[in-house]
């Protein structure tokens, strides 16, 4: 049997990076990018020292050619695709009236736009796979916020278009989900991770919700689409299948007596 490959967009450090870390110690292989080739290589090889189950690349989400180029390459390496994880982005906070419209252009660009080239790059390999494109959006998908109007615009953007390739492409046999964290320990928009972010969900937090499998780590309420669960609890209640399913995941962490919340919405198989 084969094992898999999941190719992860801005998988460098942040969510990215928690994420390939979750995947890698599931047994699957991955491939991380990056927009430079040596910070794609040097975080590769901190994710493993086998170089046969890691593939550090050069890409850039806003260019359609370069997501076709970091397909292929995944291809030559390991010889198929299974999982595809839109996790690059952007984010600049500005009241509208001072938000430029490169400031805009850069956020729809890769926030937004890049998804598609990623989808449209990768979506035959995942047909022959019946595998996974799982994007990566934000409470601000759902919810807007002062000085959020080019960030709101592009998850909300991101929201609507998984639904609609959920839809469209479940007949190849493709899952399609979107994970939405709210505030994460990250380096996105500048800021360093500290001990006075232990409150906030982690990035490996986001990579255990993805290793799961749906049917595994959701309970599914037949009457509704919105359930509660604690994605670690392995919890399964079979019957409701080809749905998209928004979950809050409420995680209690009780070392440091404190809750996280996390949104994902995902499709059961």
């Amino acid at each position: 049997m084969e094992e898999k490959v999941a190719y992860i967009t801005g998988g460098t450090k942040g969510i990215g990076f928690g994420i390939a870390e979750v995947l890698l110690k599931n047994g699957i292989h991955v491939a991380i990018s990056g927009r430079k080739r040596e910070d794609a290589e040097e975080a590769a090889k901190a994710l493993s020292d086998d170089d046969s189950r890691v593939l550090g690349i050069s890409s850039d989400v806003k260019n359609m050619e370069d997501e076709k180029k970091a397909v292929a390459e995944i291809i030559k390496k390991f010889g198929r695709l299974d999982y595809v994880i839109a996790n690059a982005g952007l984010g600049i906070f500005k009241p509208v009236d001072e938000l430029s419209a490169e400031d805009w252009n850069a956020m729809i660009d890769t926030n937004l736009t890049g998804l598609f080239y990623t989808l449209k790059a990768s979506v035959e390999e995942l047909k022959k796979t019946e595998g996974y494109f799982i994007t990566i959006s934000s409470l601000a998908g759902t919810n807007f916020f002062e000085k959020g109007s080019g960030y709101n615009a592009s998850k909300f953007g991101a929201v609507g278009f998984t639904q609609a390739a959920m839809v469209d492409l479940r007949k190849y046999g493709i899952k399609v989900s979107t994970i939405m964290p709210g505030s994460v320990s990250t380096y996105f928009n500048g800021n360093k991770p500290s001990e006075n972010d232990a409150w906030k969900i982690q990035p490996e937090d986001i990579g255990e919700v993805r290793a799961a499998k749906p049917v595994d780590a959701l309970r599914v309420v037949p009457d509704g689409h919105r359930v509660a669960v604690d994605a670690r609890e392995g919890l399964d209640e079979p019957g409701l299948r080809g749905v998209g399913v928004l979950v809050f995941v409420h995680q209690h962490v009780p070392d440091a007596a404190r809750h996280r919340l996390l949104h994902v919405r995902m499709l059961v198989k």
